[in-house]
């Protein structure tokens, strides 16, 4: 006879545990803990049976929140239009339609929104969660959120308070970075976003760091950001203005380009290719995100993985909702470098295989 698992362990079992034993989906095991009447007896039977060998226990805030579930889950996200917020919605939404869950977004649009909104969202009963993405929680909101004790996971940011979801933005940039080094470029410029986000600043250091750990000085005139705000700064329009302002240097351009958005980068081709030059024949390109269009454009990127950040956000929300005193998790994602045309890889490589077929013959 199996042995129950001790009080301990009782305390770690969530519904996903459920879930995969009774062989269900963890909407279907939500709602036969909630009382749901859409669930078949047979089903709700095995979920019960299995919830009671695995000496399941729910927290009492738990068990308050499964009698007055609002059902909703906010997510304040700063410019939900732009690419890599869309990408990493998608993963959002396609779990949280699992669970039956409705979603409200928050779109902040500027820095004064950001408490305009955590302060509807921590109304008591109007949430039953919180995602908040891409920004820096604001220090004040920390001890009103500990102590609603709304669960809230951060997302492309983080906080030791709470459980977050984030890429190795620092990480990436080096590699990118490096990328571009290894394939003989010594003078790289960065085209960025305004330091006001995580995203922008990790992202800066990587492209120094590289640069530093190769021999080669880091220069502030070769970093640009563009004039255009909208979106922090990570926007085609920024990426633009940013490759006209390299432009300008004439002579002394760098050929040789880490943009730190891939919608950045699809500004910075289309500049380039007005003013004749060519990806990656003169100019060498690498983006970061690797958002849909990178693929058609040919852009070499740093991949994160949006969409899975995403649904991991879900999944670790509705651990927190389940058992609200687990440890804090924070996850982060290291970005992968996916090799395509506009960093010159890829003809360099086909010049390299062309002259050893020519030696071979002579």
């Amino acid at each position: 006879m199996e042995a129950l698992p001790n009080k301990a362990m009782a305390s770690k079992i969530t519904i996903y545990d459920i879930a995969k034993e009774a062989n269900v989906g963890i909407g279907t095991v939500s709602r036969v803990l909630n009382n749901h009447a859409s669930v078949s007896p047979g089903t709700r039977q095995k979920v019960l049976e299995v919830a009671k060998r695995l000496n399941y226990q729910p927290h009492t805030y738990a068990q308050r929140l499964a009698r007055r579930h609002s059902q909703t889950i906010s997510a304040i996200i700063p410019f939900f239009t732009n690419y890599f917020f869309i990408e990493v919605l998608q993963g959002v939404q396609d779990r949280i339609s699992q669970l039956e869950y409705d979603l409200v977004l928050y779109g902040v649009n500027n820095v004064n929104q950001v408490e305009t909104y955590l302060t509807k969202a921590i109304q008591r009963g109007k949430v039953d969660g919180i995602l908040f993405f891409s920004m820096k929680l604001p220090e004040k909101f920390i001890p009103r959120l500990k102590e609603t004790r709304i669960p809230t996971v951060l997302v492309d940011t983080s906080s030791p308070e709470f459980d977050s979801i984030s890429v190795a933005n620092a990480e990436g940039a080096y590699t990118a970075t490096g990328h571009l080094i290894e394939l003989g470029h010594t003078l790289i410029g960065m085209i960025n976003a305004p330091l006001v986000s995580a995203p922008a600043i990790e992202r800066l250091k990587g492209y120094r760091r590289a640069l530093e750990s190769h021999g080669i000085g880091f220069k502030d005139e070769l970093v640009k950001y563009g004039r255009s705000k909208k979106q922090d700064g990570f926007n085609r329009e920024a990426g633009y203005e940013a490759a006209l302002d390299f432009l300008k240097m004439g002579e002394d351009m760098p050929r040789a380009f880490f943009v730190a958005s891939d919608i950045q980068a699809m500004g910075a081709l289309a500049a380039f290719a007005e003013h004749g030059l060519r990806v990656p024949e003169d100019v060498a390109i690498v983006g970061f995100d690797d958002i849909e269009l990178a693929k058609h454009l040919k852009l070499t990127t740093m991949r994160q993985p949006m969409y899975q950040m995403g649904d991991l956000a879900i999944q670790r929300l509705v651990d927190r909702m389940s058992s609200p005193d687990m440890e804090i998790l924070h996850t982060t994602f290291s970005p992968t470098l996916i090799i395509r045309e506009s960093c010159g890889a890829v003809r360099q490589k086909e010049m390299v295989e062309k002259n050893k077929i020519e030696v071979k013959h002579e």
